[in-house]
């Protein structure tokens, strides 16, 4: 979740690599001096980012191998996810989200959504879900293709869409939309928090995924902690009503910007990923062979893997929520110290790295530049989290709601904790711009409790009922 400013509230962008150059597309950043925002009263600059798609891999759904082949890297297809994951066993047994719906809110939606989900699943060997709706009670606007803005939204939801569905195939689909992505004040978040208000007083469905954030620190002044505490209040009543929040925890690792765009000069975490009421999911580099058969995982840093300083998994200790029970009385010595009494986070990890990367159909690009991209970024775990909770759910055979006490649990007991995750021990989240945190036995501020083994962590999460 490489963030990009919309001061200061900040979304999740998708990091595409770059099929002919096998470089990954760097966001360009137009300054309040050249980008001329509609309402001009807005008392803090804006940032807008500029994503450049001159790449495809094709128009037909690509294998594994033919990436690994063509451009020395994978793309995982849903069947190697699911079977890296031990999702498949899963899925075998019909336990694949049915009877479950999946709530995904982003900001203008895609003009296509429905026909891209079609040619990603038929490319995949997929069902249609259920039902797939695409809301805007907010209202909406005409897409727009020289937005880049609205382009942007329209790749993240295309992701979260197709991703969500590839590891719960028989899940409904809802997304919310917002008819912008800024607003005078908080940038966009009330917005946000409407939907997701919208959600679970409609009950829409038990799951809600979102990919966005934006620096905790920016929501520090006294007007935005009114709208930090209306969040609060939200997730709280959210996690009462057994409803399952993800968040992606960012992908710039520890060095986040301010609402002028500047790093702040100390280790930062991502709202609303820092909630205590909120899941938040890291990001690792998955290694699998071209069947999907698990071998080895990293922390998610590009710094470490491919020697650039683009993108690293978010993570770290949040400078504004107290220590939740479930970490106080879980977590060791030595980790409650670098907590410091304060909310660590994440909570658990998934594959995000651009360079181990999964395909998304984009139907709305026009002509020839349609096809099939390659996408990474934190922005990738949440949803499928969504779809492993769906799956969860069903067996089950009830909401698992709030995730974390349970997740806590399981990986406090060291047999359910090895049995349940993949620990990350390799990595750490820093950047050439920020130290960060290093990975550790057990859990850690730069991938929680690590990545899911599916089929287990779904019997233990049936036994711990939140």
């Amino acid at each position: 979740m490489n963030y990009s400013i919309h001061s200061p509230f900040l979304r999740t962008r998708l990091h595409v690599l770059m099929v002919v150059s096998l470089l990954l597309i760097m966001v360009s950043l137009l300054t309040a001096g050249t980008f001329k925002p509609n309402n001009t009263n807005l008392s803090q600059p804006l940032f807008h980012p500029l994503a450049k798609m001159i790449g495809r891999i094709s128009s037909a759904a690509p294998t594994d191998a033919q990436c690994r082949a063509t451009f020395n890297a994978p793309c995982y297809s849903p069947q190697e996810m699911r079977n890296a994951y031990d999702v498949t066993p899963l899925i075998k047994k019909g336990f694949t989200g049915k009877g479950q719906t999946i709530v995904i809110i982003d900001s203008y939606g895609s003009p296509t959504l429905v026909s891209d989900l079609k040619t990603f699943d038929k490319g995949y060997g997929l069902p249609d879900p259920p039902s797939i709706k695409q809301l805007a009670p907010l209202g909406s606007v005409p897409f727009n293709p020289n937005s880049s803005d609205q382009l942007g939204w329209a790749e993240e939801t295309s992701l979260d869409v197709q991703w969500s569905h590839a590891l719960a195939p028989d899940a409904n689909i809802v997304v919310l939309t917002s008819p912008v992505s800024e607003t005078q004040g908080v940038q966009g978040m009330p917005e946000f928090l409407a939907l997701e208000k919208y959600a679970v007083e409609h009950h829409l469905g038990q799951i809600i995924s979102q990919s966005w954030g934006t620096t905790e620190n920016t929501l520090f002044g006294k007007s935005s902690e009114f709208v930090l505490d209306k969040f609060e209040t939200f997730y709280k009543q959210a996690a009462r009503a057994h409803v399952s929040v993800f968040a992606s925890s960012g992908d710039a690792g520890t060095a986040n910007p301010d609402v002028a765009g500047n790093i702040y000069p100390f280790p930062t975490v991502g709202y609303p990923a820092s909630s205590p009421y909120v899941t938040a999911v890291g990001g690792t580099s998955l290694y699998a062979d071209t069947n999907g058969n698990y071998q080895s995982e990293t922390v998610w840093n590009d710094l470490a893997t491919q020697g650039t300083d683009f993108s690293a998994t978010g993570g770290g200790v949040s400078q504004f929520f107290k220590e939740p029970d479930y970490q106080k009385d879980t977590l060791p010595a030595a980790t409650q110290k670098v907590l410091n009494h304060h909310r660590g986070l994440p909570d658990i990890s998934y594959n995000a790295d651009p360079y181990t990367s999964v395909p998304v159909y984009l139907g709305f690009l026009g002509g020839a530049n349609n096809g099939f991209y390659l996408f990474g970024g934190t922005s990738e775990g949440a949803p499928q989290w969504a779809g492993i909770t769906a799956d969860a759910n069903q067996f089950a055979h009830h909401s698992l709601g709030f995730l974390n006490p349970a997740l806590y649990r399981i990986g406090k007991n060291p047999y359910e904790s090895k049995e349940s995750f993949h620990d990350i021990t390799v990595g750490n989240n820093g950047t050439d711009k920020m130290t960060g945190y290093p990975a550790t036995p057990g859990w850690d501020a730069s991938t929680g409790w690590g990545t899911p083994k599916v089929s287990e962590l779904v019997e233990e999460l049936a036994h711990y009922w939140y």
